[in-house]
Order: C-alpha cells, then sequence, then structure tokens
C-alpha cells in the first residue's frame, strides 16, 4: 500500500485543523459577548426553543449570529482577495489595503456618505448606494493598476504605484471629511473604524450572496494562478491567456475587497497577512489547496478578532482595526526577516 506525499499529508492536517478551529470559534461567538448569556440558553435559543428572557433571544440572533456569519465570510473574502493580488502581482507585499483597493473602496463610501449627503441606513436603497460607491471606487484603483502593469514591468515599482494611488486617494477622502458636515464626518470616521457588526440579517442575504459567487468563481481559476507561478512565459506557452487572467483576478479582488469595505468598512492586514499564514501552514504554493485554506484560515482570524471585539466590556465593541494590526504587524516581520528562507512562490 503506497502512502501519501508528506506534502499531501501536511496540507490535510493543516485543512482539518482549521476547519477544527473555525467549529470552535463560531460557536464561541454567539457563547461569549459583553452580555452574559448561559450556554443551554444558547442553544435553546439557536435549536428554535423560547429563551428565559426575550433579550438574549434579540442578542443571540439579531446580533451575534449575524456578526459571526459576516466575520466569517469577510475574512474569507479579504484573505482570498490578498492571494489573488500577491499571485497576480507576483509580490508577497501585495494585499488590498497595500495596492489601495481598499482605500478606493472607503473613497466611493466617503463620496457617497459625505458628498452626496448619503448615509448608513435600515433601508435597502442607502446599502445598495454605499455598496455601487465601494466597487465603483475599487474598480477605479484596479483599473489604474491595470494600465500602470502593462508599462511597468517591476512587481516592486507596481507595488509603489499603488501605495502612491492609496495616498491620492486618502487625500481625496480627508477633502471630503474638511468639507462635510459634522454629522457626516462623525458617520463616516466610525464606519471607518471596521466592525463586523454593521450586517443585520435582512442584508446579511445581499452580502453572503455576492461574497460566496466571487469565492466559487475564484475557485474556477486554480490552475491560471498555479500556471502563474511559473511566470507570464511559462503560463502562455501552457495556453493561458495572461491580460484575461489577470483581468479577472483583478476584478474577482476588487469585488470581494469592495463588498467587505461597504459592509464592514475598511479592514487591515487580513487580506495581507493571511495567505502568508496559510503559505507557512501548508509549506506549499499550489492553489488547489492553498485557495480553500487561505478562505478558511481567514474565517479564523476574522472570527477570533471578533470574538476579541466584544469580550465582556463596559465600553461596547473595540474597533477590528484596533486588533488586526497586534496580529498583523508581528506576522509581516516575521516575513520579512525570513524573506529568504521562505519559499513563496513554488
Amino acid at each position: 500500500m503506497t502512502q501519501a506525499p508528506p506534502k499531501y499529508n501536511r496540507s490535510k492536517i493543516a485543512l482539518w485543523i482549521l476547519s477544527a478551529l473555525l467549529l470552535i470559534l463560531f460557536p464561541a461567538c454567539l457563547i461569549i459577548g459583553s452580555v452574559n448569556i448561559p450556554f443551554n440558553e444558547v442553544l435553546n435559543i439557536l435549536i428554535g426553543n423560547e429563551a428565559t428572557r426575550k433579550t438574549w433571544e434579540i442578542i443571540v440572533l439579531e446580533t451575534r449570529l449575524p456578526m459571526a456569519c459576516t466575520a466569517m465570510l469577510a475574512g474569507a473574502a479579504l484573505s482570498v482577495a490578498g492571494l489573488l493580488l500577491q499571485t497576480t502581482f507576483d509580490n508577497p507585499l501585495a494585499g488590498p489595503s497595500i495596492l489601495g483597493v481598499s482605500t478606493g473602496s472607503s473613497l466611493g463610501v466617503a463620496i457617497v456618505m459625505l458628498a452626496l449627503g448619503g448615509s448608513i441606513g435600515h433601508n435597502l436603497g442607502s446599502y445598495v448606494s454605499i455598496l455601487f460607491g465601494a466597487l465603483l471606487g475599487a474598480g477605479i484603483i484596479i483599473l489604474t493598476l491595470l494600465a500602470f502593469s502593462s508599462i511597468v514591468k517591476s512587481s516592486i515599482m507596481l507595488l509603489i504605484i499603488g501605495i502612491l494611488v492609496s495616498h491620492l486617494a486618502s487625500s481625496a477622502i480627508s477633502l471630503l471629511n474638511f468639507f462635510s458636515t459634522q454629522e457626516g464626518v462623525h458617520s463616516f470616521v466610525i464606519w471607518g473604524l471596521g466592525n463586523f457588526s454593521g450586517v443585520t440579517f435582512e442584508r446579511l442575504p445581499i452580502f453572503a450572496s455576492l461574497i460566496i459567487i466571487s469565492l466559487s468563481l475564484s475557485l474556477l481559476l486554480v490552475k491560471p494562478l498555479n500556471a502563474l507561478l511559473l511566470g507570464a512565459r511559462y503560463a502562455e506557452n501552457l495556453g493561458v491567456n495572461i491580460r484575461s487572467t489577470r483581468n479577472k483576478l483583478l476584478v474577482l479582488s476588487g469585488i470581494l475587497t469592495a463588498v467587505v469595505t461597504a459592509f464592514c468598512g475598511p479592514i487591515g492586514f487580513i487580506g495581507l497577512i493571511v495567505p502568508h499564514i496559510a503559505r507557512l501552514a501548508l509549506k506549499s504554493s499550489n492553489h488547489v489547496v492553498l485557495l480553500p485554506a487561505t478562505a478558511l484560515c481567514g474565517a479564523v482570524i476574522a472570527l477570533l478578532c471578533s470574538l476579541i471585539s466584544v469580550l465582556p466590556i463596559s465600553s461596547g465593541v473595540i474597533p477590528i482595526n484596533a486588533i488586526t494590526p497586534i496580529i498583523g504587524v508581528p506576522i509581516i516581520i516575521y516575513i520579512i526577516l525570513n524573506r529568504k528562507r521562505i519559499l513563496y512562490f513554488n
């Protein structure tokens, strides 16, 4: 009886561990929070029984459950978007926030909220306008990167251009804040802190549908992604249309980033660090296993951040962007210090 290759065993073990962590953290997000609700009460509420207190039922079903689902989907989306960008540009430091895609989405939302007087309201129309603004902003940044990628061949230079474009978008956001009303600025700042609690059960189907469809489409591109690891010339020899594939990857990463940004605010670091964690866990860049591992790892990291943000405190929910750098910065420093010993694109 032949034994499975060690790399296959490692990938299988990593996927099982990530799945187990997901199954632990998701219910933990339903049980743990600023309000102490007994475990048996949470279980009764989830299976449809009536709770001892009506407020507990509202908290679990209308706050904690949508928040956990949102965190799981948003983490997977941002992580896969980061992986697509890193492979597309053959650069381990590429990511939605670094290349300006998140900032472009934020600019689109800022235009809707500050210049056009929109808001994160309870009606569907307000969220559609916010989503449209985020998609438009991300699309402009992606088109800009595409235009420069046909001229600039160096991935480092393209990364620098992405950072510069991000700064331009940030300047435009600052100007919009300066000329906006106090109420508009306050609303935009709160949104910009990032959180997973803004997606209600009424909005969750739209959010989940957009994310799941985009993630499913990204799975269809694992073969071209693996071909890109060999370099553009080798990929072309294998029959891959480089320009078409790159466009598809950038559009998918833009949609994933824009949807999360519109609903949750600009969440930093997850899209940058999670692909690295997945590669280090798998010791491989084979996208057949790397892409699902990245999605699972992103969901786990986002659920962990969500759990930390609602630890029993009296001050309310901690902004997600106050937590992600604590996890992200040490990982990025480790990657930079050990970049010569780590094979990213093998």
